[in-house]
C-alpha cells in the first residue's frame, strides 16, 4: 500500500522535485490564502487612489499655471505606475478575489475598469479563458500573445511572417500595441462576447465618454489629453510587458492539447519575476504569477505570504530583470528542442515546411 502524503509533506520542496504533486494536492495547501479581506482591500484602496488623484491634481495645477509640460511628464512616470496597481485591483475583481462581496468586486471592476479603459465584464471573460488553456499549443489566440511555432512561420506566408516580425519588434509591442489596445480594441466586444459582456463594454464606454466630457468642460480637452495620454501609455507599456514576460521566456510551458496539464501550465507556464519590494508593490505581486495560475483567485495581498509559507512553490526558479531582458528576443516556439528562440536561430532551416502536429 502506498504511502499517504500529509499536508505537512506537500510543504516540502522535496516532494515537489520528486513526485508528481496533484493538482488537489497544491489547492488544499494554498486553500487557505484565497480568502479576500476587506481591511487589506480598503487599505490597499487608499494607499494607492489618493496618491494617483494626488498626481492628477498636482499635474492638472500645474497645467494650468503654464508650468513647464517635462513637470507633468516628470509627475506621470509615477501616475502610471500607480495606475498599474489599480489594473491588479481590476483583475483581482475580475477573479472575484479581491473583496469577499461578489457585489463589491463587481463595483469596484467596472470603476477601476473606466480608469483602465478596459470593460469588466468583457475582459473577465477572455481572461478566465486565457487561464484555461495557457500554455496549451492547439487552444491559442485568446487572451495571450501571439505566439507562431518555428514550424507554423516557415510555413507562412511572407505577409504573415513579414507582420508577424512586426507585431514582436520590442518597440512595436511595447508602445504601439498596448495603446491601441486600451483605447480602441477595448472599445468594442471580443470575439464570442454575449450580452451581458456586450453591454459592459458599452457601460464602460459611457463612463469613460463621461469623465472626458466632464474634462474637456472644466480642464480643456487638450490639456487632458496631455496628462491622461502619457499616463496610459506608460502604464499600458509596463502592464503589457508584465503580461508578457510572465509567459514568454525560454523554458516556458507550451505543449499540444492531448499532453497539456492544468497545474503544469501555471507552475511551469507562468514565471515567478522577482522584482525589487518597490516594483513589486506597484504590480500588485503579481510577479509571483506561477501561483496566480495555481489559484486565481487568491488576492494579490495574500501572494507573498503564500509564496513564503507553501516551500513548495519556491521550487520555481525566480526569473530576473536580467535574464527577462533576454526573452524580448525570443519569438517563436520550437517544439522539438521545447523552448522559446529567435528568428536568428531559423536563418538556415527552409522555408515552406508543414506544421508539425
Amino acid at each position: 500500500m502506498s504511502q499517504q502524503v500529509t499536508y505537512p509533506e506537500l510543504l516540502s520542496p522535496a516532494v515537489f522535485t520528486t513526485r508528481q504533486t496533484s493538482r488537489e494536492e497544491l489547492i488544499e495547501a494554498v486553500a487557505k490564502y484565497a480568502q479576500p479581506d476587506y481591511q487589506k482591500a480598503f487599505w490597499q484602496i487608499s494607499n494607492t487612489f489618493v496618491p494617483y488623484i494626488g498626481l492628477w491634481a498636482l499635474m492638472i495645477y500645474f497645467i494650468l499655471q503654464g508650468y513647464s509640460y517635462w513637470l507633468t511628464l516628470l509627475l506621470a512616470i509615477p501616475a502610471s505606475g500607480f495606475l498599474v496597481r489599480i489594473f491588479i485591483f481590476f483583475h483581482d475583481c475580475t477573479h472575484g478575489a479581491f473583496f469577499p462581496s461578489r457585489k463589491a468586486n463587481r463595483v469596484l471592476g467596472y470603476i477601476t475598469g473606466a480608469m483602465v479603459f478596459t470593460p469588466f465584464e468583457d475582459w473577465q471573460r477572455t481572461h478566465v479563458i486565457h487561464h484555461s488553456v495557457s500554455g496549451n499549443l492547439d487552444r491559442r489566440g485568446v487572451g495571450d500573445i501571439w505566439t507562431l511555432t518555428v514550424d507554423e512561420y516557415l510555413a507562412a506566408s511572407r505577409k504573415k511572417r513579414l507582420v508577424y516580425r512586426l507585431f514582436r519588434n520590442p518597440l512595436v509591442l511595447f508602445s504601439i500595441i498596448p495603446l491601441f489596445l486600451f483605447l480602441v480594441i477595448n472599445r468594442f466586444p471580443s470575439s464570442g462576447a454575449g450580452k451581458r459582456e456586450r453591454r459592459s463594454v458599452m457601460l464602460t464606454n459611457a463612463i469613460i465618454a463621461g469623465i472626458v466630457i466632464v474634462m474637456s468642460l472644466t480642464l480643456g480637452l487638450q490639456n487632458y489629453l496631455l496628462i491622461q495620454l502619457p499616463v496610459i501609455l506608460m502604464a499600458a507599456s509596463v502592464g503589457m510587458w508584465m503580461f508578457y514576460v510572465q509567459h514568454q521566456y525560454e523554458d516556458v510551458y507550451w505543449v499540444r492539447h492531448s499532453s497539456w496539464d492544468l497545474t503544469k501550465s501555471g507552475l511551469e507556464g507562468s514565471s515567478y519575476y522577482k522584482l525589487p519590494k518597490v516594483l513589486q508593490w506597484l504590480v500588485g505581486n503579481i510577479g509571483l504569477h506561477h501561483i496566480h495560475h495555481v489559484r486565481a483567485n487568491i488576492p494579490n495581498y495574500n501572494l507573498q505570504r503564500c509564496y513564503n509559507e507553501v516551500p513548495a512553490l519556491q521550487a520555481v526558479v525566480p526569473l530576473t530583470i536580467g535574464k527577462s531582458l533576454k526573452s524580448l528576443w525570443l519569438n517563436l516556439w520550437d517544439e522539438q528542442r521545447q523552448k522559446l528562440v529567435g528568428f536568428r536561430s531559423i536563418r538556415r532551416l527552409p522555408r515552406g515546411n508543414a506544421p508539425s502536429k
